[in-house]
C-alpha cells in the first residue's frame, strides 16, 4: 500500500468531495412551501427589539427544506440584552412549517413553550403571516416574515392577550442572509 495516497490529507479531501454534492442538493420544496422560499437559507441579525424588557436581541436562523421538501425547518439562537446592554440570557428554537388543508401550518417551541400556528396568510415571494388561533383564555400569536430588501427579512412577532383581538409586538428586528454555515 502506497502511504502518499492514503494519507490524512487525502482522506479529508475525499471526504469534502463525498460531503459537497449532498449539501449542494437540497430537495425542492413541496409546491405548497414553495411560495415561501425566500425564506430558504442562513440569516443573522443583530437589531432585535424587545418590547416587554427594553432590551434588545440579536441571533441566527437557518431555514431549510426538510423530509423531501415536504416540510420547511426554522432553527434559531437567540442572545437577549436587557435595557442597559447587558446580557440576560438566551435560547434555541425550532419551528416546523408544514402545508395541511390548504394552507401552510406551523409548529413552535423552545423547549418550555410551543405555539400552534393555524393561519397562514402569503404574498408568493414576498411575505408569509402565521397566526396561532389559540384557545379559550389563552394568548394568540402572530408572526410575520417580509421580504424587506434582496437579502434581508423583517420580522415581526406579537401577541393578543386573551379575549383581546390587538395584537401588541413582543420583538421585531430584521435579519441578514449571510452565505456558509451558521454554528449555532
Amino acid at each position: 500500500m502506497d502511504k502518499r495516497s492514503h494519507g490524512p490529507g487525502r482522506i479529508v479531501a475525499l471526504s469534502i468531495a463525498l460531503a459537497l454534492p449532498a449539501a449542494a442538493q437540497s430537495p425542492p420544496l413541496a409546491p405548497a412551501l414553495a411560495p415561501i422560499g425566500f425564506l430558504i437559507g442562513n440569516w443573522a441579525g443583530d437589531d432585535g427589539k424587545v418590547a416587554d424588557t427594553g432590551g434588545t436581541s440579536r441571533g441566527t436562523s437557518v431555514f431549510a427544506p426538510e423530509v423531501g421538501g415536504g416540510v420547511m425547518m426554522r432553527r434559531d439562537h437567540t442572545k437577549l440584552r436587557d435595557a442597559q446592554g447587558k446580557s440576560s440570557g438566551g435560547f434555541d428554537q425550532i419551528m416546523m412549517i408544514y402545508p395541511e388543508g390548504g394552507t401552510l401550518h406551523a409548529d413552535y417551541s423552545d423547549g418550555q413553550h410551543i405555539i400552534h400556528y393555524s393561519k397562514a396568510k402569503i404574498v408568493p415571494g414576498r411575505s408569509v403571516v402565521f397566526t396561532s388561533s389559540g384557545s379559550p383564555g389563552a394568548p394568540r400569536f402572530r408572526l410575520s416574515y417580509e421580504l424587506a430588501a434582496p437579502e434581508v427579512i423583517a420580522i415581526d412577532f406579537a401577541m393578543a392577550p386573551p379575549g383581546q383581538d390587538a395584537f401588541q409586538a413582543i420583538a421585531t428586528g430584521h435579519m441578514h442572509r449571510v452565505e456558509g454555515a451558521i454554528q449555532q
